[in-house]
């Protein structure tokens, strides 16, 4: 009896792996159409061999249930991903700054509704939550993922990073993910506190975010470009697809490619 008992148990646990596993496919697949789909815009695909964004968001551990908060969506790289993979039983939410006459702010808004003017049947009605001190993005414990890429750095120059991170915090359940892009700054230098030259050390990142009360849950190299010397006269810039000094040395920068990026997926601890 205690034999068949075990057996049963174990055709139990081998059921439920299956499910699982069946589950994490069924989402996969799902995440693959939505970056394969014929109507993403030629101009976004084109990005997709520098940023990755089937490794990423698997990375993550993205579902098609989860309300994900994307922060500073600009163009909408991702959203043109999120919104369909999302559509059905997730839920997609941008956060950009409704007011500010910063560069970044205007750029940043004027970005976003323009790619929703694209295609307004698709886009129009994405919620839009303000990106604004004193950054009450959602209500408190809502949205299950938040993503943000490459834009810490530009917290850190403002000085608004732990203002911030703290409103990730408030912003996801119990459990809830907070996944971050940004330009990896080199180890063997300090960190500039206002990270002028638009690159942060990994191993700060991770502390300023802990600092916040997330716990890192895992780290990946999918950005790692071991050709970027992080040296350059305009800062990562310098790099494409930016390449702020125009003509001077191109060809160079272009053979190094986009930076060296760290991907880090933090969790709000459930207790």
């Amino acid at each position: 009896m205690a034999l068949t008992s075990k057996i049963s148990r174990l055709i139990l646990a081998a059921a439920l792996v299956c499910t699982a596993l069946g589950g994490a496919q069924a989402a996969d697949k799902k995440l693959k159409a939505a970056i394969a789909a014929p109507d993403r815009s030629a101009k976004m695909v084109a990005r997709d061999s520098a940023r990755h964004p089937y490794e990423i968001l698997h990375f993550i551990g993205l579902k098609p249930t989860q309300t994900v908060l994307e922060i500073l969506p600009s163009g909408g790289y991702w959203s043109e991903i999120l919104v369909p993979y999302l559509k059905a039983r997730g839920r997609y939410i941008a956060a950009i700054p409704e007011t500010g006459d910063f560069p970044e702010q205007v750029h940043e808004r004027t970005s976003f509704q323009q790619f929703q003017a694209a295609d307004p049947a698709r886009y129009a009605k994405i919620k839009v939550v303000d990106f604004s001190p004193p950054y009450t993005l959602v209500a408190p414990g809502s949205v299950d993922v938040i993503l943000t890429f490459r834009n810490l750095h530009n917290w850190m120059k403002r000085g608004t990073q732990d203002q911030i991170l703290a409103s990730f915090y408030r912003s996801l359940k119990p459990g809830g993910i907070l996944g971050i892009e940004d330009h990896r700054g080199r180890s063997d230098k300090p960190q500039d506190p206002q990270a002028d030259d638009g690159y942060v050390r990994e191993d700060y990142a991770i502390a300023l975010i802990e600092k916040a009360g997330f716990k890192l849950a895992a780290k990946s190299e999918i950005g790692a470009n071991p050709r970027d010397t992080k040296d350059y006269p305009a800062g990562v810039w310098t790099l494409p697809p930016v390449l702020k000094l125009g003509d001077k040395d191109r060809a160079k920068y272009q053979a190094i490619g986009e930076s060296d990026r760290f991907t880090l997926k933090f969790v709000k601890p459930k207790s």
